[in-house]
């Protein structure tokens, strides 16, 4: 089977395309790529794949196991890899506190470690048991951070180990684990998976064709703001204007006016009928009030990423921020949690700020048309998606507004259909 790749390699996260010949989607890859953008591109490739084998075997079995037993190798695939990523976090953990951790303290610091990573170890099979299961991050950095500092907290309340040394070899180790080339594709994961759910022989035999079946990468285009380190060749590479102009309209055909905000940037763009982009504008200078701000506020407060929109949105007074700066965020956020504000006010007043400052680049761009599309990662935050939804309405009136669950693919949807039409214009003479 032919394909064609798209990849947005973006500062925060990197998300991977697949199409076949027809244009229709195959696979879908995301990673976090704060740490090394090479490996992140390789990462959310090997994901792509992992997704379109698995559509593969959902064409293959369907019909004969039933939804229900392949959405669970899906989980079940998906806590393979998760067990071997604590795995390799542990490893790091251990070596560390070997090697740089006072020899008076090294019998206690892990000790805290091996309950933590037991703990984690623990929750991720109740989670996978649990079939009414909560929703997650993607990326192994927020599940673990989330996870870790939690226990970690508990341990150090009770007077097991110290915080800041627990979260200080964290930081140094989640960095390693993911600055590390790893094998988390199909084939590594899939025979774990299999006997998780008992290993049907429908299911097995599924599997084994979806692995046999070729999957012929014919030609791939890069874009995202680390688009200059992908492994294409220069004329292989493609703005984000266009791939999230180009991605939003084949998503949404009716889309009129683009708004992503992703981890570094803001892009407020035009487009025509056709997906063309006509006018743009984007921030300028620094990363204030994107994706990058958000996580950093996360961090701030020890949560997931994810975490960030459902506590917002149990706010009923949302406090009034006047800056979204990332160099003062930390400081002005322990300033109002020290005056007794609320978190999810805080936070609530953050996500209004956040898409403020989207409102006037959509003003620059021209405006707000009929049909309006959000893209990127934020896209996936209930909070930013509520403010953007009631500031639209102040200022522009009713509009047709288009969010899916998977526009954070937008830019990497619009490089591969760069992609496949390479591929298919005539060879100039």
């Amino acid at each position: 089977m032919n394909c064609f790749l798209g990849i947005d390699l973006g500062s925060t996260t990197t998300k991977a395309v697949l199409l076949d010949e027809h244009g229709h989607i195959l696979g879908r890859g995301i990673t976090n790529s704060r740490s090394n953008y090479d490996l992140a591109a390789k990462v959310a490739r090997t994901e792509a794949y992992v997704t379109a084998r698995f559509g593969l075997l959902r064409a293959e079995v369907e019909r004969a196991a039933g939804e229900e037993v392949l959405s669970r190798l899906l989980l079940a695939f998906r806590v393979e890899q998760t067990l071997t990523q604590f795995e390799r976090l542990s490893a790091h953990l251990l070596a560390e506190i070997e090697r740089g951790i006072h020899a008076a303290q090294r019998a206690v610091t892990e000790r805290a470690v091996k309950t933590i990573l037991r703990r984690l170890q623990e929750e991720e099979e109740v989670w996978f048991a649990d079939p009414e299961r909560r929703p997650r991050s993607d990326f192994f950095r927020d599940v673990a951070s989330s996870g870790y500092m939690r226990i970690a907290e508990e341990l150090a309340a009770g007077g097991e180990a110290s915080f800041d040394q627990l979260g200080g070899l964290f930081d140094k180790c989640i960095l390693k684990v993911e600055n590390e080339p790893m094998e988390l594709g199909f084939q590594s994961h899939i025979p774990g998976a299999l006997r998780r759910i008992g290993n049907p022989a429908v299911v097995s035999d599924g599997v084994r064709r979806a692995t046999e079946m070729p999957l012929d990468e014919k030609n791939g285009v890069g874009t995202g703001y680390g688009r200059a380190r992908l492994p294409f060749p220069k004329e292989q590479i493609r703005s984000e204007i266009l791939c999230h102009g180009l991605g939003a309209h084949a998503m949404f055909p009716g889309t009129r006016t683009v708004l992503d905000i992703g981890g570094q940037d803001t892009k407020a763009i035009q487009v025509d009928g056709s997906g063309i982009v006509t006018s743009f504008q984007m921030n300028d200078r620094c990363a204030a009030g994107c994706g990058r701000y958000l996580g950093y506020i996360a961090d701030e407060m020890n949560i997931g990423l994810h975490e960030l929109g459902p506590i917002a949105s149990a706010s009923s007074r949302p406090a009034r921020i006047n800056s979204t700066c990332t160099v003062f965020a930390g400081a002005e956020l322990r300033e109002r949690l020290g005056l007794g504000e609320k978190r999810e006010d805080i936070l609530a007043g953050l996500h209004r700020a956040v898409i403020l400052r989207a409102m006037s680049l959509l003003a620059r761009s021209g405006g707000v048309n009929d049909e309006f599309t959000f893209t990127g990662g934020v896209a996936r935050n209930e909070a930013a998606v509520n403010a953007i939804v009631k500031l639209i309405e102040e200022n522009y009136g009713k509009k047709k507004l288009n969010i899916s669950p998977e526009s954070i693919y937008t830019g990497a949807l619009g490089a591969a259909i760069f992609a496949l039409r390479d591929t298919h214009r005539p060879a100039e003479s």
